[in-house]
């Protein structure tokens, strides 16, 4: 039966539940415009990542990553993409790439980013990927420590490089 609530994908990893997914989403929404380049850290299975990928796509210059440390979770995110005809266009395009590695790093090579997502609770906010968000740019990240209390919070830069951040809601 459907629960709202993170899933388990295997290899000790989760899923967030699809409340989460639509919190993010809604959150990043004014950053994931047509064109927009878009992190995703933490992709595991790749949902969310195509769902960035889907709503940049429609406009020039749009770039989406996804970094996962896990290799098979990567493996079968490709996959997926690849059955995807629009996704596996963006992959063709070099418009689309699901990496495995390390996220806390980010993925300078294709910064600034409009929008990031982490997908995995940190203990705080990565100074890497802080360094990568573009003026004007949004970074969502659940930050607390492991198996404790975590907050998601919303992080902005303003044109000038200055940063704000807000507590959005309790995580799991």
């Amino acid at each position: 039966p459907y629960q709202d609530a993170p899933q388990a994908l295997g290899f000790g990893a989760t899923i967030s539940a699809p409340h989460m997914h639509a919190a993010c989403v809604e959150l990043l929404a004014e950053q994931l415009r047509p064109g927009a380049r878009v992190l995703d850290v933490g992709s595991g299975s790749g949902y969310l990542t195509l769902v960035f990928a889907y709503l940049a796509n429609r406009g020039p210059g749009a770039r989406v990553v996804g970094v996962e440390h896990i290799t098979e979770l990567v493996t079968g995110s490709r996959d997926a993409a690849r059955g995807i005809p629009w996704a596996r266009e963006m992959m063709a395009e070099d418009k689309l790439r699901l990496l495995q590695g390390d996220g806390h790093a980010g993925y300078p090579e294709w910064a600034p980013f409009d929008a990031i997502h982490v997908g995995a609770a940190a203990p705080a906010v990565p100074p890497a990927l802080l360094a990568q968000l573009a003026p004007g740019g949004r970074l969502v990240v659940p930050v607390g420590p492991e198996g404790g209390p975590q907050q998601l919070v919303v992080l902005d830069k303003d044109a000038q490089g200055r940063v704000t951040a807000r507590k959005e809601m309790g995580v799991m």
